[in-house]
């Protein structure tokens, strides 16, 4: 039998508006890539990461939700089994930064109760088209008790940082086990198949 190569198994979502840069975000931490003509999510994608983090190898599931509203019902299922949970607002557009609520309401009724969230102001390298201040999105993480970045997947702003940041989270809040004794996984269901449709502009 092939020996595993990992420790733990996280699964994690991305989640917010269509066009704050989620697919970006992802892109760039898993393939360190960026493609300003990224297409709009339709469904479910996913990619695989496995990160070294106090001595584990950690396979990281990220999960790119569809932020269209239209595609809502397909999304929710999703939420189950999610350990960590990144909500993504565009910094230069404001109606993304209000949705933020909303999306913390879907969290509390479709994810787990001790799921690690965290808060990502996307865009942050467009300073000059900013209508979020970072004192507002610190603000609304603190109301939450959630942590709270700053992000640029073009200019590779604190990506690694903020997954890496929420593995370790995660990691902290498990029960010590034995060393002979299997951690426990989530393996969610496979992906619908992948259906793409318009152009996005994502940083």
């Amino acid at each position: 039998m092939a020996k595993k190569q990992y420790d733990l198994l996280f699964k994690l979502l991305l989640i917010g508006d269509s066009g704050v840069g989620k697919t970006c975000i992802l892109y760039r931490f898993s393939d360190d890539a960026f493609n300003t003509t990224f297409i709009s999510t339709i469904g479910i994608d996913f990619k695989i990461k496995t990160i070294e983090l106090k001595g584990k190898k950690i396979k990281l599931q990220i999960w790119d939700t569809a932020g269209q509203e239209r595609f809502h019902t397909i999304t929710t299922s999703y939420y189950r089994g999610a350990m960590g949970i990144m909500l993504v607002y565009d910094i230069t557009n404001a109606k993304s930064f209000d949705n933020i609520a909303k999306w913390l309401r879907n969290i509390d009724e479709h994810a787990s109760e001790d799921v690690e969230k965290m808060l990502l102001g996307n865009k942050c390298d467009m300073a000059e088209r900013r209508v979020v201040s970072r004192e507002r999105g610190e603000k609304i993480a603190s109301d939450h008790g959630i942590r709270f970045l700053e992000t640029s997947a073009k200019a590779n702003i604190q990506i690694d940082k903020a997954f890496y940041d929420l593995a370790e989270a995660i990691l902290d809040k498990m029960p010590v086990k034995d060393e002979g004794m299997k951690q426990p996984t989530i393996r969610p269901a496979e992906p619908q198949s992948n259906v793409t449709i318009g152009r996005l502009s994502c940083c």
